[in-house]
């Protein structure tokens, strides 16, 4: 019967994280879901979520969700490439289990594994489709605890199911702002032409005008150009 029931929560958490990999979740929310839901269905202390960051050089892994709401655990924290756990999972690609982080030289936050009653921890790579890793689930529990393989292949699933739903929302959103880039620029072109036509402006004077306008009136340049566009239509269907 407990077997039932654990199988049974195992598949719940795959549902969850799948429906979140079709959703139009913010990428905090998605992460600050899947550290839940793992947490939830695993019974551990504590379920982080670390994402490499190739902008900073070197690159960093930050930890980027976490459903502890212990201040010891949540506050801004980094790691390089070849430091820590989650630095050896994410150059090694593959699971780390530690029976007792104290006794591990490879752990760094001894003093907050103290302070929080930490024992062991596994931590899993987020793997793309290529074999990319992008980040490290890790879990930790306050009794000594030896992950067998039925749990650490579940969290293999639910990190794998993670690394695409972040993918896709990374994606979407990086979309979505070249979308609206391209939007504003076809807004402010045409209201340059406007301006050019009405007030027999120069290009460069038109945009001048747009740019002012923009800084005088705390607006965005794109909102003065859609400013400039709704006139010129109501100017337009009021004339005879």
């Amino acid at each position: 019967m407990e077997k039932q029931a654990t199988y049974d929560g195992y598949i719940k958490a795959l549902t969850d994280i799948s429906r979140a990999i079709t959703s139009d979740l913010f990428i905090e929310d998605l992460l600050k879901l899947i550290v839940m839901v793992t947490a939830k269905v695993t019974g551990v202390e504590i379920c982080s979520l670390w994402l490499v960051n190739e902008d900073e050089k070197p690159p960093k892994i930050r930890l980027k969700a976490t459903q502890s709401i212990s201040p010891d655990y949540i506050k801004n924290r980094a790691l390089n490439l070849d430091e820590g756990v989650v630095g050896y999972v994410v150059t090694h690609k593959k699971p780390l289990i530690l029976k007792d982080v104290l006794e591990s030289d490879r752990f760094k936050e001894k003093e907050m594994a103290k302070k929080l009653g930490l024992v062991s921890m596994v931590g899993i790579p987020l793997k793309t489709k290529d074999e990319k890793v992008i980040g490290v689930l890790n879990c930790f529990t306050a009794e000594p605890h030896d992950f067998p393989d039925t749990e650490v292949n579940l969290l293999r699933a639910i990190a794998n199911q993670s690394a695409i739903a972040i993918v896709n929302t990374e994606l979407m959103v990086k979309t979505r702002v070249i979308q609206e880039k391209l939007e504003a620029r076809k807004k402010i072109e045409q209201a340059k032409e406007i301006l050019m036509h009405n007030r027999q402006m120069t290009g460069d004077a038109a945009y001048g005008w747009i740019r002012n306008n923009s800084m005088d009136s705390r607006k965005s340049i794109r909102e003065v150009a859609e400013a400039v566009i709704l006139s010129d239509e109501i100017f337009n269907d009021e004339s005879p």
